[in-house]
């Protein structure tokens, strides 16, 4: 090819990069994070969550997750959890845990908590990646660990860089 024709597969700027060519190589270089979200997995939060607890039981029961079922965006996800403890000196709750199936961290955060306290409950909000189910784990000061999970539908993802 003569006289600066480019070929229709030359996907380079014909001189110093537009604009839109540059806001186009950056969307592709976001997109890609979607094909990989390294960490992901139903195994990463399962990991997750056996570094806490260690070898001890995980418990059904006690602790309640509140999440709506279906969420229009990812980035700013309302939930509580509440846990059902007398929160007295000799039986309370230590700390709570949240956790996630597809974000990149599993681990999403961690609360502590003490008699004073007066009720196991917080609120917060959260950024999730994709549709996925969101666990909480609540340490009694007894040693024991119980837990509740929901599962979440997100139509508008949020997390996606890695």
């Amino acid at each position: 090819m003569t006289g600066g024709a480019r070929s229709v597969h030359d996907r380079s700027p014909p001189g110093p990069p537009t604009r839109r060519w540059i806001i186009s190589a950056v969307a592709g270089v976001g997109l890609a994070g979607f094909a990989t979200k390294a960490g992901a997995t139903e195994a990463a939060m399962d990991e997750a969550i056996r570094e806490l607890i260690g070898e001890a039981p995980l418990e059904p029961g006690k602790v309640k997750l509140e999440l709506p079922p279906i969420v229009e965006n990812g980035n700013a996800v309302p939930l509580a959890v509440s846990v059902d403890s007398p929160m007295t000196e000799a039986h309370h709750v230590e700390s709570i845990h949240l956790f996630n199936q597809k974000n990149p961290q599993p681990y999403i955060a961690a609360f502590h908590l003490g008699p004073r306290a007066g009720k196991a409950r917080v609120a917060t909000r959260i950024r999730l990646a994709d549709s996925q189910r969101v666990v909480a784990v609540a340490r009694f000061s007894d040693g024991s660990f119980w837990s509740d999970s929901a599962d979440v539908i997100v139509t508008l993802a949020a997390c996606t860089e890695q």
